[in-house]
């Protein structure tokens, strides 16, 4: 099982108070340390302002951020968790997400959800449409997303977004495409979704016994189309909480998700934007349970 790390960016409170220049310093310098450590990928969260209520603290953006990051690496996956796809355009964010590929030398992915946090749709001029809405927004951005990504042009029309032979040039470097990761844990549509769309489904913060359990519907919602369910990777974010015990708790924790078929796990180490030891005690506890990372040997139980 592969492990990646979300990069602190403020939305949690880990930058309350910080001065700027020395918030994103640190994330940096996060993100060396995981890539240095060994882990799989580093990540950002699609958010504008601070949960769970909006404060006057850093939040930074996550494209912007991803892209800045992606100069300061050179072998570490790079992703959003996820894109909102009620934010951007769909055919833009699949221009932008295939640029990030070049830039990074081939390492982007393209992580897209339908977006749940209200407070952030209304105060950024979104309005908050209804969840049926927002979902068809994230059907046609993955339509429109998979024809760019795929093709280099794309014409599409559907209720919520088209193109009339956009072009896509470059539309990255990784073949057949840029991989696409869908988030959520609604079993009849964004499964569904995933299904049909994507590389990998990411679940969010679901426990390793929710996800043995949903397991045969997400590989139903495969054969509803034909698709061998092995073929859908499947990666949860680690809750905050979940993810904090140190030691032997940690340990027992990722086996289980790994024990479920869980390909990747994804977390934010809050305690990394202040504590410089934080990333190496994680690296060592997922060493311990057996997890992938770059350069290092796995630990016998």
């Amino acid at each position: 099982m592969r492990v990646g790390i979300i990069a602190p960016q403020g939305w949690t409170g880990e930058y309350d108070g910080w001065d700027p220049a020395r918030a994103w310093a640190r994330t940096v310098a996060v993100a060396h340390g995981a890539e240095a450590l060994g882990f799989d990928s580093i990540w950002m969260f699609d958010h504008v302002q601070t949960e769970p209520v909006p404060t006057d603290e850093i939040t930074f953006e996550a494209f912007v951020g991803l892209a800045a990051l992606a100069a300061e690496t050179v072998r570490v996956r790079l992703g959003h968790l996820v894109l909102c796809a009620g934010y951007r355009n769909p055919a833009l964010a699949a221009k932008m997400i295939s640029t990030l590929d070049v830039v990074s030398g081939g390492r982007a992915e393209l992580g897209l959800g339908a977006g749940w946090k209200e407070d952030e749709y209304r105060a950024y001029g979104f309005g908050f449409p209804p969840l049926r809405a927002r979902m068809e927004t994230l059907e046609d951005a993955l339509e429109i997303a998979t024809r760019m990504l795929g093709g280099g042009h794309a014409t599409y029309e559907g209720p919520a977004a088209r193109v009339h032979d956009a072009i896509n040039v470059p539309r990255g470097l990784q073949e057949p495409r840029i991989p696409i990761l869908v988030g959520g844990n609604g079993p009849n549509r964004t499964w569904r979704l995933a299904a049909r769309y994507a590389d990998e489904l990411n679940l969010d913060w679901l426990t390793p016994a929710e996800i043995v359990a949903g397991r045969p519907v997400i590989a139903s919602r495969c054969e509803e189309i034909g698709r061998d369910p092995t073929t859908l990777r499947i990666s949860v974010n680690i809750g905050r909480e979940e993810s904090a015990p140190e030691g032997r708790g940690r340990v027992d924790l990722l086996r289980r998700y790994a024990d479920a078929g869980v390909d990747r796990v994804m977390t934010l180490l809050v305690a990394s934007a202040a504590d410089d030891g934080a990333l190496e005690r994680f690296a060592e506890d997922c060493a311990a349970a057996g997890c992938e990372l770059e350069g290092s040997q796995p630990v016998d139980p």
